[in-house]
């Protein structure tokens, strides 16, 4: 029987004893005790029309009826892509990380677990501390709530990765603070989001309320739907010439999250802009796209200093400026990069993780219900 005490001490330490114990009977109640009676709230049922988004007033523990029933479709296919690393055979990237990668590769692979490991650390507060508790309506909280899950499944996946390479876990961890080209995207995420992440923000201030309408599309459509999309590309080009496939496979169960969290978070922007009659500064956006992709650039030209063979820092910031072009036509504005096009026309494929596996020789982690949903 688990000790509630110290779940983690062996059963064999357990004391056996013969003692015998008598458990006291409670005394009789006395027939004129009064009885404790509380009172019957005098109030309607929740009317669904009358929830939002931010600055709702019904019951926030009353989850049905729904007004946002695509929000709990999302919770619903979230659980479908249920997994965790330990799922995935490692033993092959430990030989190509060690035997085949070159060093310009080896440098791509720490540097990208580097950024990505800090990311979804980011990740996990800014919804847990900024986003959900703003939240109004319990269908919203709810589907959040499992993205805060995520994003610290995402960070045990790449501490898997890492230990079972045997990187470095000091050095990889520190570097988001000490390679310049690592840290301006963490700081420049850091600027749009610490000034939302405070439990006393007044949403009905005009001014508040637009600057967390930004603030989120910032997360949402850039630093999930763009940084992140774009952030695993370079594992999945060693994967493509059969290196690394481990972790990449792991990216690939990341990358589904991802991207449902990049289109919920999207959708919940564009809810509250009509909710709430917000009229976003199409100049402030603009300026949000211009200054991630230049932290995209800045990045990929330490991360890719040197191409490996099948992909280049031309090949990353172009991708990244047709994914915001993509994002942003889904927000509802203006395309930031016209004319962008796409240099890895391969990269939409990665979600889709169609192939088999030899029931004998690993275990199955491919739900055929995850397998069939539509991802972007």
């Amino acid at each position: 029987m688990l000790n509630w005490d110290d779940p983690f001490a062996a059963q064999a330490d357990k004391v056996e004893s013969n003692e015998t114990y008598t458990v006291a009977t409670p005394p009789p109640v006395e027939a004129n005790t009064p009885k404790m009676s509380l009172p019957l709230a005098n109030v309607a049922p929740v009317n669904p029309d009358d929830k939002r988004v931010v600055n709702g007033m019904t019951d926030i523990n009353q989850l049905a009826p729904f007004k946002y029933p695509w929000a709990w479709q999302y919770f619903l296919n979230a659980n479908k892509n249920h997994w965790t690393p330990l799922d995935i055979n490692m033993a092959q990237d430990v030989h190509d990380y060690r035997h085949k990668l070159t060093l310009e590769e080896r440098h791509v692979y720490e540097n990208v677990l580097s950024y990505l490991t800090t990311s979804d650390i980011l990740a996990m507060r800014n919804i847990g501390l900024a986003v959900m508790e703003k939240m109004s309506a319990p269908e919203l909280q709810i589907y959040q709530a499992r993205q805060v899950y995520e994003e610290a499944l995402h960070t045990w996946t790449y501490q898997h990765c890492i230990e079972t390479i045997g990187l470095d876990q000091s050095e990889i961890y520190n570097r988001y603070r000490v390679v310049p080209e690592i840290n301006q995207k963490i700081q420049l995420a850091n600027s749009r989001l610490n000034s939302i992440m405070r439990s006393d923000i007044d949403l009905h201030d005009r001014d508040e309320l637009e600057n967390f309408v930004m603030a989120y599309a910032f997360f949402a459509a850039i630093f999930e739907g763009c940084w992140f999309y774009n952030g695993f590309s370079p594992i999945f080009a060693l994967q493509r010439r059969g290196l690394m496939k481990g972790t990449a496979e792991q990216l690939q169960y990341i990358m589904r999250d991802e991207v449902m969290h990049a289109s919920f978070g999207i959708r919940v922007v564009k809810q509250i802009i009509k909710e709430e009659n917000v009229v976003l500064d199409p100049a402030k956006i603009q300026a949000m796209f211009e200054e991630a992709e230049e932290a995209e650039r800045i990045y990929a030209s330490y991360i890719l200093r040197d191409p490996i063979l099948g992909y280049s820092k031309e090949d990353h910031v172009a991708q990244f400026r047709f994914i915001a072009n993509r994002r942003a036509k889904q927000l509802g504005f203006e395309e930031p990069f016209p004319g962008a096009e796409a240099a890895l026309p391969w990269l939409d494929e990665q979600s889709n993780m169609k192939k088999e596996k030899n029931f004998f020789e690993t275990k199955v982690t491919e739900y055929q219900t995850g397998g069939a949903l539509n991802w972007d």
